[in-house]
């Protein structure tokens, strides 16, 4: 079986996630790789890091394909005796080329959005911020198959979600019934106003920071006692990782399948979330009372 260029590879992948839809401050596309190189090996991770590009040329791929860019702003120079630039040298000289997909992956069909949503059991997704067509977008907000409790359903966040130090996070009461969810992979603050026009019950995103997230729960709780309503969305904080982590089978699956058989992909079993321990508060010896 004849391997595909990699040319033919980057020409399946701009159809699967358009370049132009990508955010105008993004980095995507082919980073590194000769367009007529075969290729016959496919690995997609999240990020273009040390660990990963040691897995992708233990196993002899000829592309990794990340989520996340190896290089988001301007560069004047790749020299290996920076962290970057030697990643650079190892996969060229590894004879595998780096292909980012980003934003642009965010917004597509059967992208990061809809496959964090997907895991979480969120039926009849549309995009949270449409783009210009109508399936792409930033974020996806759908419904449950029957309401549940945000304790419930941020167990299931736990549940299928790659394990990491930080876990969940939840802002919210753990009885309260929610059934519209709003979904962003990454970190995803940015867009509370988006969230709260949705009229989602609960918003599941990353690197929620203090101040945006005070905010929007004290607006939920003015707003929910004027109304006579919930105090909504209730917040579920997932690592930055864990959220876009559940695209990568979904993007392996779909890249094989228009490729035809003639590669073969794999997801990386690398965690990459920069966190390596957490000591709950409770568990701190000597532990002084503080307010």
């Amino acid at each position: 079986m004849t391997s595909p260029r990699l040319s033919d590879v980057v020409g399946v992948l701009h159809d699967l996630y358009p370049p132009g839809t990508a955010q105008d401050w993004d980095a995507v596309g082919l980073a590194a790789g000769d367009p007529d190189a075969p290729v016959a090996k496919i690995l997609f991770a999240v990020d273009p890091v040390e660990t990963v590009v040691d897995e992708a040329l233990e196993w002899g791929a000829d592309l990794l394909l990340t989520h996340h860019p190896l290089f988001l702003r301007g560069v004047h120079g790749v020299a290996a005796t920076t962290a970057k630039g030697a990643l650079v040298h190892r996969l060229i000289r590894g004879g595998c080329g780096l292909y980012v997909a980003h934003t642009d992956a965010d917004a597509a069909p059967g992208g990061v959005a809809d496959a964090l949503a997907e895991v979480l059991g969120v039926e009849n997704r549309v995009p949270l911020v449409p783009g210009d067509d109508p399936d792409r977008g930033i974020g996806r907000v759908g419904a449950l198959a029957e309401p549940t409790s945000l304790a419930s359903f941020a167990r299931r966040a736990a549940r299928v979600l790659p394990a990491t130090t930080q876990g969940v996070r939840v802002a919210g009461d753990p009885d309260a019934l929610v059934s519209t969810v709003a979904v962003v992979g990454g970190a995803g603050d940015s867009l509370f106003d988006a969230v709260r026009a949705s009229g989602a019950d609960v918003y599941v995103t990353g690197d929620l920071r203090h101040h945006p997230a005070s905010e929007l729960r004290e607006r939920a709780a003015h707003d929910g006692r004027a109304s006579g309503g919930a105090a909504t969305p209730y917040l579920v904080d997932v690592a930055h990782f864990a959220g876009e982590w559940t695209w990568l089978a979904a993007a392996a699956s779909t890249v094989a399948h228009r490729l035809a058989g003639t590669v073969e992909t794999r997801v990386s079993t690398r965690c990459t979330d920069p966190w390596t321990f957490q000591i709950p508060s409770s568990d701190a010896p000597d532990r002084e009372d503080h307010p």
